[in-house]
C-alpha cells in the first residue's frame, strides 16, 4: 500500500527527534523576537491598547445586559480607556516634574556624601587614580535615575497618544465583530479559541489584581512617607503603583529613590524607617496578599515570571517590565496552550504537578462560543 503524502508527514512527525523540533522551535523563536525588537516602539503601544481593552471588557459586558446599541458600548468602552490613559498620563507628567525639580535641591548634600566616601577610601588605602574615577562617575541625578526610567519610559509609551488613541478606537469598536468570529471558529479550532480567552482571563485578572494592589500600595506609602516628612512623596506614591505591575523587583525598585532622599533629608534613622514601613506594606501586599488573590488564574511559576521580566525588558525596553505577565501570558496561549501536542508543558510553565484541562467535547467549548473574551 503507498503511503499518500499526508501520512508520510504523519510518520516524520512521530518519528522527528524532540531535540531537534526543540532547536528549531527555538531558532524561529529567536528571529520571531530579534522582529519584535526592531519594532519595539509599535509593540508597547499596540499591546498595551489591547491589554486596556481586554482589562475594560467587563464594563462591555454588563453595559450589554441593559440591551444598549453596540455603537453606544462602544464609545463608553473608548471614553473609559481614554480616561484611565489621560490619569496615567496626568500623574507621570507630574511625577517626573516634581522629581526634577527635586534632584538639584540635594546636589550639594550628594557631593559632600561622595566626598566623604572618597576620604573613607583613601583612609583604607585606595589608590587616588581610583578613589577619582569613582567620585567622577558619580552623578546625583543617577541616583534617582532608575525612578526616572520607569516613569518616563511609562510616560514614553502613553505620549504617543495620537497613535495610542487611534488603536484603541479600532479595538473599542472591533470587540464585538472580533468575538463573534472567535466564537464561530471555536466549532473548528477549540485549542487557539480556548487559549486566547485564557490570555484575556488571565490578564484581566492579573491587571485588576495589580491596579488594586498597586493603589492600596501607594496610599499606604505615600501617607506614611508623608508623616515621615520625606520629600516627594506623591512622587514615589506614584512610583509605587507603577512599579506594583514589575514583578519579583519592583518593591526594591519602588524603595530605593525614597530610601536614598531620607538619607540626605533627614539621615539614616529616617533612611531606615523608610525601608522599614516599605518591607512591610509591600511585602505583606504583594508578596503574601496578592499572589494568593491571583492564584492559580495567571498559570505562571514564580521563576517563568521574574525570568519573562528580564526577557521582555531585553526585547522592547523598559516598557517590557511593565507589560511582562501579559505579554509572556499571550506567548503561552500561542504557543502551547493552542496546540494539543505541547499542553504537556502547562503544568511546567505553571510551577504545579496538576495538567491543565483541555476542551474534549463542544460542551467544554460552550462558554467560549458565549463569550469567547470574557
Amino acid at each position: 500500500m503507498t503511503n499518500t503524502p499526508s501520512s508520510a508527514r504523519d510518520v516524520y512527525e512521530r518519528t522527528r527527534p524532540f531535540a531537534l523540533t526543540l532547536l528549531l522551535g527555538a531558532a524561529a523563536f529567536t528571529i520571531a523576537m530579534a522582529g519584535v525588537s526592531s519594532i519595539a516602539d509599535i509593540i508597547g503601544p499596540v499591546f498595551l491598547a489591547l491589554v486596556i481593552t481586554v482589562t475594560l471588557h467587563p464594563i462591555r459586558r454588563r453595559l450589554e445586559r441593559y440591551r444598549l446599541p453596540e455603537w453606544v458600548a462602544s464609545i463608553i468602552m473608548l471614553l473609559a480607556a481614554y480616561l484611565l490613559l489621560f490619569l496615567l498620563t496626568l500623574a507621570l507628567i507630574v511625577s517626573v516634574a516634581q522629581l526634577a525639580a527635586l534632584i538639584p535641591g540635594y546636589t550639594a548634600q550628594i557631593n559632600e556624601a561622595v566626598a566623604s566616601v572618597g576620604n573613607t577610601l583613601r583612609d583604607l588605602g585606595v589608590k587616588q587614580d581610583q578613589i577619582n574615577a569613582v567620585v567622577n562617575a558619580v552623578d546625583p541625578a543617577q541616583l534617582v535615575d532608575l525612578a526616572m526610567s520607569v516613569l518616563s519610559s511609562t510616560l514614553g509609551v502613553v505620549s504617543n497618544l495620537f497613535f495610542l488613541f487611534t488603536v484603541l478606537l479600532f479595538m473599542a469598536f472591533d470587540t464585538d465583530s472580533t468575538r463573534r468570529s472567535l466564537a464561530t471558529l471555536g466549532e473548528r479550532f477549540p485549542y487557539p479559541v480556548a487559549a486566547l480567552a485564557n490570555f484575556a482571563r488571565g490578564t484581566r485578572n492579573y491587571m485588576g489584581v495589580s491596579a488594586g494592589f498597586g493603589l492600596i500600595v501607594a496610599v499606604l506609602d505615600g501617607i506614611a512617607l508623608q508623616i515621615m516628612g520625606v520629600p516627594g512623596a506623591f512622587v514615589w506614591a506614584v512610583l509605587a503603583f507603577v512599579t506594583n505591575f514589575i514583578p519579583n523587583i519592583g518593591f526594591v525598585i519602588g524603595v530605593i529613590p525614597p530610601a536614598l532622599i531620607a538619607l540626605l533629608d533627614s539621615g539614616p534613622g529616617t533612611m531606615i524607617a523608610v525601608i522599614i514601613v516599605y518591607s512591610v506594606i509591600n511585602f505583606l501586599i504583594q508578596s503574601v496578599i496578592q499572589p494568593r488573590v491571583v492564584g492559580d488564574a495567571v498559570g505562571l511559576s514564580a521563576m517563568l515570571t521574574f525570568l519573562s521580566l528580564v526577557f521582555w525588558t531585553w526585547v522592547i525596553g523598559p516598557v517590557g517590565a511593565l507589560l511582562a505577565v501579559p505579554l509572556t501570558l499571550l506567548t503561552k496561549a500561542l504557543l502551547v496552550e493552542s496546540d494539543p501536542r505541547t499542553r504537556w508543558a502547562i503544568p511546567l510553565i505553571a510551577g504545579t504537578p496538576a495538567p491543565g484541562k483541555e476542551p474534549e467535547s463542544k460542551a467544554a467549548t460552550e462558554p467560549l462560543q458565549e463569550e469567547p473574551l470574557g
